[in-house]
């Protein structure tokens, strides 16, 4: 299923087969939260700008449109119209930092919609359920989110219950899995290491997990209040202890910096709404650092946003036009920015997977970090 191919150090070059097509690692996978992407772009946009798994939400998509309709409809691939693999999260994050929350027991998390206000009820077996019927490529286990600085004791009285939560979302999945209308039946369950900044709490919950031998493994709770190098000291001290044949998951992360310095701890898949939600607001990633699109500066620029880009946004609009689109309020605007940020994500991803390739990934590392974060 998962295949390490080349190793730099500790950076992998991997791929792995699923019952939707071949990802190959590193991967950014572009977030589609609602099953759309956030800027008006499509399923063949997306193809178009070289993603290879769009990534939905199990709270956002269970509440509008509702999961039983996108079983009705044929579940998510065809309701959105992509081929390619899909990863849900499990809700477990939306479900403690957008909600009022009631009450967390070992059934699960009472919470009141951010929509309507309407009291809904979410554990392990019912994100599992909700994950069948959206029929995801891969299903992310539910569990519990905690802000990086909470304190020793009730990190450690959280990880024994996400613990036990992975267990029960393992038992779940296998049983939904086996129906005979399951809309995937071969949907893969990756679990979620947690612990905060807590070294010895990190470690021993991913000794725990990886008994349990899951087609995949990620790293949560981090992009929530630490430092970026707390962040890369967890990565540092975890990973070790995270299995070697399978793929590895930084959730929520993050800049192109932290990609390449997570790449070179080990990690095979990322995910962020950056990309596209700084678009949206005119911040643009090029080779050369980030610009504000939004700057007097580009008024009458004719250059491209980038002029060593080939997304489309770059091959035939000027930096002048798409800075008067979002002066303007056109929606046509966002949705340009948008394409050209994550076009440079997804590339970045392939520049990376080429350094693994050959050999070159550490001096990939050093020319480039630190040119993708400046600010022109």
């Amino acid at each position: 299923m998962f295949t390490v191919l080349k190793t730099e150090n500790k950076a992998r070059l991997g791929v792995m087969q699923t019952v939707h097509g071949e990802i190959k690692t590193p991967v950014f996978m572009n977030v589609a939260t609602a099953a759309a992407i956030k800027g008006a772009l499509s399923a063949e946009d997306l193809k178009t700008i070289g993603c290879q798994v769009a990534l939905s939400n199990t709270y956002h998509l269970h509440l509008r449109p509702g999961d039983e309709v996108v079983r009705t409809l044929g579940g998510l691939h065809t309701f959105m119209n992509w081929d390619r693999p899909i990863l849900t999260d499990s809700g477990g994050f939306q479900v403690f930092s957008l909600t009022a929350i009631n009450k967390v027991q070992e059934e699960g998390v009472t919470f009141a919609s951010h929509i309507d206000g309407r009291r809904i009820f979410m554990g392990p077996e019912e994100s599992m359920t909700i994950q069948s019927n959206l029929g995801s490529t891969i299903a992310m286990a539910f569990d519990e989110c905690l802000h990086a600085r909470t304190g020793y004791k009730e990190t450690v009285e959280s990880v024994a219950r996400t613990t036990r939560w992975l267990e029960r979302c393992k038992v779940k999945l296998e049983s939904l899995s086996k129906q005979p209308d399951a809309v995937n039946p071969h949907q893969l369950l990756f679990g979620i290491n947690q612990g905060g900044i807590h070294d010895d709490i990190r470690v021993a919950h991913m000794q725990e997990i990886a008994k349990l031998d899951l087609p995949g493994y990620a790293i949560g709770g981090l992009a929530v209040g630490e430092t970026h190098e707390e962040m890369y000291h967890v990565l540092d001290v975890v990973l070790p202890h995270a299995p070697e044949n399978k793929p590895r998951y930084l959730m929520g992360v993050g800049t192109p910096a932290n990609i390449i310095e997570g790449v070179a701890r080990g990690i095979d898949f990322f995910d962020c709404v950056l990309p596209a939600r700084n678009a949206r607001h005119g911040h643009l990633f090029t080779k050369h650092g980030v610009m504000n699109i939004m700057n007097k500066k580009y008024e009458t620029d004719s250059l491209p946003i980038d002029p060593d880009c080939n997304c489309p946004t770059c091959r035939y609009h000027s930096r002048a036009y798409i800075r008067h689109l979002m002066k303007a309020g056109e929606m046509l605007g966002m949705r340009l920015a948008v394409m050209h940020n994550l076009y440079f994500y997804n590339t970045l991803m392939e520049e990376i997977r080429q350094a693994l390739e050959e050999g070159r990934f550490e001096a990939y590392r050093r020319e480039t970090v630190e040119k993708v974060a400046r600010r022109i």
